[in-house]
């Protein structure tokens, strides 16, 4: 069957207290499917995995809060991220999606689920625990602006592969798609013990965990999928960002929880 997915994804956005979320709409037939991403990054992170999927979903991915071609906020707390997911969601008329998360997008994902239960028909988590203790302040260090594109991947050092999605230019030089002191915030709200939220929905769910990870080890991978009822856990040769690691596998794992819905 020929793709009705079109070649490339509609850009759009929704308005939230005045601010701008913007958001890609891979469009389609299928079921919506809201993807998260996670720091440093935007939608565009999930675009392979929307071609993936083909036909059966409609992939929307969100440029979250601060990131990407959305607004900058007043902060980056946890009610505020959930509550933008929320009203994307409500902006499309959508009343239940599975909701896909990596890292920060992860928690967001089954956060919205615990607290609005009524928009998550299921939970794609990728790579991120219950308990959550990470430090971005490295990011504080690497330059605002730069003259050339090359100048600033090189500012950037050892990230650099890793943030070539955000690289913009602006009419005072190349700069990234945040603000790295917003990341550190954001991180810092995001620290903490997440537990009830976890546990609160009972929701199917697929736990990804990369086997390379440094953010969640596989003992507090196994206690997750363990403790909540209906969760499914997939570990996948890579380490943080399973889903650009090893994108064909990620897919067929995300497709293989998908069809058994």
């Amino acid at each position: 069957m020929t793709s009705t997915i079109p070649t490339e994804p509609e850009r759009a956005a929704a308005l939230v207290a005045g601010r701008r979320l913007s958001f890609l709409d891979f469009g389609g037939p299928g079921r919506p499917l809201l993807a998260l991403h996670g720091h440093f990054a935007e939608g565009r992170t999930f675009t392979r995995l929307a071609r993936e999927l083909g036909d059966s979903w409609r992939v929307i991915a969100l440029d979250q809060r601060g990131h990407g071609y959305s607004d900058r906020p007043a902060d980056f707390s946890r009610t505020g991220y959930v509550e933008d997911a929320a009203a994307v969601l409500e902006h499309l008329e959508i009343d239940g999606a599975v909701v896909l998360g990596h890292s920060l997008g992860g928690v967001n994902a089954y956060q919205l689920a615990a607290r609005r239960p009524g928009l998550v028909d299921a939970l794609i988590v990728e790579d991120i625990g219950a308990v959550v203790d990470g430090d971005l302040s490295f990011s504080l260090s690497w330059p605002h602006r730069a003259p050339t594109r090359a100048e600033l991947l090189e500012g950037l050092g050892p990230s650099a592969g890793h943030l070539t999605d955000a690289v913009r230019e602006y009419p005072d030089g190349w700069g990234l798609a945040f603000d790295p002191g917003d990341m550190d915030d954001s991180q810092r709200f995001l620290n903490g013990d997440h537990w009830d939220d976890w546990l609160a929905g009972n929701c199917p769910a697929l736990l990804v965990r990369g086997s390379r990870s440094r953010v969640l080890d596989a003992e507090h991978a196994r206690d997750m999928a363990a403790r909540r009822s209906r969760t499914r856990l997939v570990e996948l040769p890579a380490g943080h960002t399973v889903h650009q690691t090893v994108p064909a596998e990620f897919a067929a794992a995300v497709r293989g929880f998908l069809d058994s819905l």
